[in-house]
């Protein structure tokens, strides 16, 4: 009887990103990690720098890129860019979303809010998933029998673990368990998913008041420190 194969596919979010504009940035190209958020990716290197991570792929925007640098470093190994993992499409994108000047509150968008099952305000959840799971798949066979690391973000990454849990994809995204740098780990065996595994090891850097934030940090503007 053949022995069966177990692969470890671990998602990771980036860090939190220098944004005092307060703006969904998206897509959008010039968004760097701030200086915590590069806090926070030495500690995803520290935290598995030590796993048997043997292949490496990421967002091609910066912030991801920035995430995965420290793990990296730690594994040598060359990130792949795969712009299947990048951030979801948003009608919202480039809008603030600070203290007293919130997109959400004005009427001009709540024509955009009509269907939550698909969005109407974005990228489709079932497209969103389909890339993701592409991406996924791609990984866990190029480091079969051992560990791969993907950094994408927040919202990618909870649809579709919402998926693989059969859950319903109309959620509050202050509930969403995905913070800044968490990691949520995918272990297959063989080709088939068996476990879903879920850790924050920069979750005592994360500010409070980031943690509900309606677009939980890194979306939403820093935190102000002491």
């Amino acid at each position: 009887m053949r022995e069966q194969t177990r692969t470890t596919v671990h998602l990771i979010r980036h860090g939190e990103v220098h944004n005092p504009e307060g703006v969904l940035y998206g897509r959008r190209d010039g968004y760097h990690l701030s200086d915590l958020g590069r806090e926070m990716a030495e500690r995803i290197g520290k935290a598995l720098g030590d796993r048997d991570i043997v292949h490496l792929r990421t967002s091609p925007l910066e912030r991801a890129q920035e995430t995965a640098a420290p793990l990296a470093k730690a594994r040598d190994l060359a990130p792949v860019l795969d712009p299947r993992l990048i951030e979801s499409t948003n009608v919202f994108e480039g809008k603030r979303f600070g203290h007293g000047d919130n997109a959400l509150r004005k009427p001009t968008t709540w024509l955009h809010l009509w269907n939550p099952w698909k969005p109407s305000w974005g990228e489709p959840y079932k497209e969103i998933v389909t890339r993701m799971l592409a991406a996924i798949h791609d990984a866990r066979d190029a480091a079969r029998g051992h560990e791969a690391a993907v950094v994408s973000h927040q919202l990618p990454i909870w649809v579709t673990r919402l998926s693989l849990e059969r859950r319903s994809f109309v959620h509050d995204p202050r509930r969403r368990q995905c913070t800044l740098c968490s990691v949520t780990s995918l272990e297959f065996t063989d080709d088939a998913l068996a476990t879903i595994r879920y850790s924050e090891p920069a979750g005592d850097l994360i500010p409070v008041r980031d943690k509900s934030a309606p677009f939980s940090a890194g979306d939403a503007p820093e935190a102000k420190r002491p």
